[in-house]
């Protein structure tokens, strides 16, 4: 198994709206907003080659959106997801399985793209992988929820006929060396995949845990439909992770591309930050 980072840029969102109930004097501490009180978020999806398969976990916020949705979100960097896979030595063409964790704009929006007025999937010979309960939840959207599942990004995969259903199994095995975990506090049956790599196990944390600032466990996003299950989900995987030394790979964290854990008298907190090609 090989593992490559594959960034597709930064953008912002509201500080308060990333750290829930957590004050900005506490929580700007570690992620400083700017004028109009946003942070910088990375948008790090993740590629896997292992056992002829080529497998890319999200896809980014992609550029088929309008101006007006994009000045919401003040995209900024050099990279971008054909950057990256290039850098990596393929190109979308390679990607024989898209796994997306769930279907939000900065999760799934570089899983479509619009050519000649015409939305069709980016990576023409992927398998694209969901879970039907996480997939009805996102095309019958609640209307707080509504605004993150854009029918654009998700309605194309399913008309191309590459979509497939992952069963909701937690723990179910998704290749040899790649597991299924689910959570239910961000959004419905998110999917998290947990790696056996080099004899140690990775876990991408899309948006269970998005950064290293939210590892205590208040600070939970005020975007997660079901906060007390946040709550829940991430004090069971902490413990779980620290007790064995999981590496955990942040998809928005804008500094820290993995973190293992430790255990203190005051709870778990961060332990170390380190790249994924240097795991």
């Amino acid at each position: 198994m090989n593992l490559y980072k594959i960034e597709t840029g930064f953008f912002k969102l509201d500080g308060g709206a990333m750290f829930g109930v957590v004050p900005k004097v506490i929580w700007e501490k570690s992620n400083p907003a700017d004028e109009r009180n946003l942070c910088t978020w990375a948008m790090r999806c993740l590629l896997i080659e292992d056992e002829g398969r080529l497998i890319l976990v999200d896809t980014g916020i992609g550029d088929k959106q309008d101006e007006k949705f994009f000045s919401h979100y003040h995209l900024h960097g050099d990279d971008s997801l054909e950057k990256s896979l290039a850098q990596a030595g393929f190109s979308k063409d390679d990607i024989t399985d898209v796994f997306l964790t769930h279907l939000h704009f900065d999760h799934v929006g570089g899983a479509v793209v619009r050519e000649n007025g015409e939305l069709k999937t980016a990576f023409k010979n992927a398998t694209y992988w969901s879970n039907k309960q996480h997939w009805e939840w996102a095309v019958n959207p609640n209307a707080r929820e509504k605004a993150s599942f854009l029918k654009e990004n998700i309605l194309p995969i399913a008309e191309s006929g590459q979509l497939k259903f992952i069963d909701v199994v937690d723990g179910i095995q998704f290749t040899k060396n790649i597991k299924v975990r689910f959570a239910y506090g961000h959004t419905h049956a998110q999917m998290l995949p947990q790696l056996n790599y080099k004899g140690k196990t990775l876990v991408y944390m899309a948006d269970l845990l998005p950064s290293v600032g939210h590892i205590p466990l208040p600070y939970v996003m005020s975007y997660d439909m079901f906060p007390i299950k946040t709550l829940d989900e991430k004090a069971t995987f902490l413990k779980e992770a620290e007790a064995n030394n999981y590496i955990l790979i942040l998809e928005h964290d804008p500094v820290n591309e993995c973190c293992t854990l430790k255990s203190t008298e005051k709870g778990i907190k961060f332990d170390k930050a380190f790249t994924i090609a240097s795991i």
